[in-house]
């Protein structure tokens, strides 16, 4: 075939230059000053919502003030007497929930469950089985061994150096006790909790690494995932982060995994969310805020204002003083571009005090 097409382009080379030759003119070049980068497409679309002022209006949204890991921050915190908000969403790691294989403990999440309820606020459970530190192993023990084929791995960063583990979603035996995790929590919260989430989409993980893994076979287990996480949740929402898949780069390189675990979530009733709220940064915006604006879904939608987005960035500590108030663009952003139903701001100081809840109160 390649031999083919080189032949072929010799002969259109040689026609032309032919025709040139016979005094036949040279067609005119072609006008490409109405090209616009298929990545940059939605690069000024925030530039509708920067008048977007504060405090909100009643907006259909669900506000829930993002915990993370910090379940103690919940006690006493502010939001909880500001009625605009809906709850708290808290990460529970699985190793925590299952220290010994079949022997679950959901301790924490009881007493966060019932904290919220009696100020009248709501548990949205993010449960974490990937992480981005070292230091960090979010699934249990039990899982590295030959019969779940070391059940973890780490994450590799562009450099291929080691950032964080994940749990090897897409081993059958792996997915099995996932499945089974759900089971439990769904007979004890289904229909008391608002949501459960299941992490991001994205991880650093490739055949390089795992010779068991590959796109393919990892979007297939996502998908496996979600319809374990809906059987055992039909009460509650249901939702799965889904902002990159390993093995593409939208718009460019689209092997619809993405896209496939989008219409997935709508055939099966799962919500489809991301984390990471940046709406001036091509990635985000091809990504989560493409698959949320360019459809329509009946299933929730979700996005959540993580570490750093209040100043444009991604998991950034960075206290920055003199600052422009982002919130509320991200909020007109989120309702009316991306049209969500669910918003997670994350508690970052001082950004949240400062910039947040001034938008939450009348």
């Amino acid at each position: 075939m390649k031999k083919y097409l080189m032949a072929a382009g010799f002969m259109i080379a040689f026609w032309s230059f032919s025709l040139f030759g016979q005094g036949q003119e040279e067609p005119a070049a072609r006008d490409t000053s109405g090209y616009q980068n298929p990545g940059e497409r939605y690069m000024d679309a925030c530039k509708d919502y920067q008048d977007a002022g504060c405090p909100f209006e009643e907006d259909g949204i669900k506000h829930f003030v993002y915990f993370c890991r910090d379940r103690d921050a919940v006690r006493n915190h502010p939001f909880l007497e500001i009625d605009k908000f809906d709850g708290a969403q808290i990460i529970y790691p699985w190793r925590q929930l299952e220290p010994q294989k079949g022997e679950y403990d959901f301790k924490e999440i009881w007493e966060d469950y019932h904290y919220l309820q009696e100020h009248g606020k709501k548990l949205f459970i993010q449960l974490q089985d990937a992480s981005f530190y070292n230091n960090i192993i979010p699934a249990p023990d039990y899982l590295r061994s030959e019969e779940y084929d070391g059940g973890m791995i780490y994450q590799r960063n562009d450099e291929g150096k080691p950032e964080g583990w994940v749990a090897k979603r897409w081993n059958p035996q792996v997915r099995e006790r996932f499945a089974l995790l759900l089971e439990a929590l769904g007979r004890d919260f289904d229909g008391k909790i608002e949501g459960i989430n299941l992490q991001e989409s994205c991880i650093g993980v490739s055949e390089e690494y795992d010779s068991s893994f590959s796109p393919e076979i990892y979007a297939q287990a996502l998908k496996a995932n979600m319809l374990a996480l809906k059987k055992a949740f039909p009460e509650s929402t249901t939702m799965q982060y889904a902002n990159f898949m390993p093995g593409e780069w939208l718009p460019w390189d689209d092997f619809d995994y993405l896209r496939s675990i989008y219409r997935y979530g709508e055939e099966i009733g799962v919500g489809l969310g991301g984390p990471d709220l940046i709406i001036k940064r091509k990635g985000q915006l091809n990504h989560t805020i493409a698959m949320m604006h360019e459809s329509r879904y009946t299933v929730p939608l979700g996005i959540a204002v993580q570490e750093g987005n209040y100043i444009e960035e991604t998991g950034s500590d960075k206290i920055v003083a003199e600052r422009e108030n982002l919130v509320p663009m991200l909020h007109a952003f989120a309702k009316d571009f991306m049209r969500v139903n669910y918003m997670f701001w994350v508690y970052q100081e001082p950004y949240f005090s400062e910039d947040v809840i001034p938008c939450f109160t009348d």
